[in-house]
């Protein structure tokens, strides 16, 4: 990890764990100093095009897409040839009418026809549990549905990224669990209207069923661990906070341990936590001091409030906090 460090001159790291680092600065410049060929996966949610600007930062729709094309160009600079990106964008009305921006399409075309990215496939992160907007459209007039899906676009550097669905199974559906307890009891072989032929092999245990294209992952983390010592330290944590399940299934699809995960929109560092706790080595990149010191407190589970609270001080101090050993003692590095 240290000899990509190395190359991020333009950074200051917050704090440190056993497989990764927390920077903060401007994400362009830090992508732009990565070592060509040396990430294996981005995974990352920038701010949506929202109607209004909110507290952790958005670009107006009209110049949206080639905002984020910026950073598209330099990840792919810095994607190994088998390496991935992933990026969550969010859905939006035009200004003022009840109809959709194409923002996110157009980004994915951008992606595709401009930087040579090829779309390996297409996911959607249905999260029941989003608030109804906008308001106006939804809830006034009643004149649309409830928008609970994000689009989330699985890209590649090449034709064929390094990938294995099968680190991500889900649990079997009920009658796929009563043909592996009694498959001839449950199931005759023969033959559907469509000519497949469904027979015994499909009574093997793979250990669950292959994972479709819709994850339906909820996003209500009011008393997750992140907001729970937010709430301790009397602060206001980061509010576009990714579930941690999200790049989850990603990370383990797409990567193998040691391997180099990287969020360029860090918020509160979701991406970085997960990517550890997978032993995946991580960088994260975060434009916001504070937002970027108050992510330590994800790796900080075991310590007391009182060594969390002087750790994201001392942090946003400009000192740099060592979170790499099992310790409970707080470390730091000079400002």
């Amino acid at each position: 990890m240290q000899d990509v460090l190395d190359h991020l001159r333009s950074g200051r790291t917050c704090y440190t764990t056993e497989f990764g680092a927390q920077l903060v600065g401007d994400s362009l410049d830090l992508l732009g100093q990565l070592p060509a060929d040396s990430v294996d996966l981005f995974v990352t949610s920038p701010p949506f095009p929202l109607l209004r600007k909110k507290a952790y930062g958005n670009e107006d729709q009209k110049d949206y897409v080639e905002w984020l094309t910026k950073f598209a160009k330099l990840a792919n600079d810095a994607l190994k040839p088998t390496g991935s990106l992933v990026i969550d964008i969010g859905g939006a009305y035009q200004q003022g009418i009840p109809a959709r921006s194409l923002h996110q399409f157009r980004a994915l075309l951008a992606f595709v026809d401009d930087l040579g990215y090829f779309l390996a496939e297409e996911f959607y992160w249905y999260n029941r549990s989003k608030l109804p907007s906008p308001i106006e459209w939804v809830n006034k007039r009643k004149i649309r549905a409830k928008d609970a899906v994000n689009t989330v676009w699985w890209l590649s550097k090449t034709e064929r990224p390094k990938a294995d669905v099968g680190q991500v199974r889900v649990p079997y559906s009920k009658s796929m669990q009563q043909l592996l307890r009694d498959p001839d009891g449950y199931y005759t072989p023969k033959e559907r209207p469509s000519q497949h032929t469904i027979g015994k092999a499909f009574a093997v245990d793979n250990g669950g069923a292959l994972p479709s294209n819709l994850l339906d992952i909820p996003n209500s983390q009011s008393n997750d661990a992140y907001h729970r010592r937010v709430k301790e330290l009397g602060v206001s944590g980061h509010p576009a906070r990714f579930p941690l399940k999200l790049p989850e299934f990603f990370i383990k699809m797409l990567t193998d341990p040691g391997d180099l995960v990287v969020d360029f929109f860090g918020g509160s560092n979701s991406t970085g936590r997960v990517a550890e706790s997978l032993e995946r080595r991580w960088l994260s990149f975060e434009l916001d001091p504070g937002y970027a010191a108050l992510s330590a407190v994800r790796f900080m589970e075991d310590y007391e409030s009182t060594a969390v609270r002087q750790a994201v001080e001392q942090i946003k101090i400009g000192k740099t906090l060592s979170l790499g050993n099992s310790s409970t003692q707080l470390s730091f590095g000079p400002a």
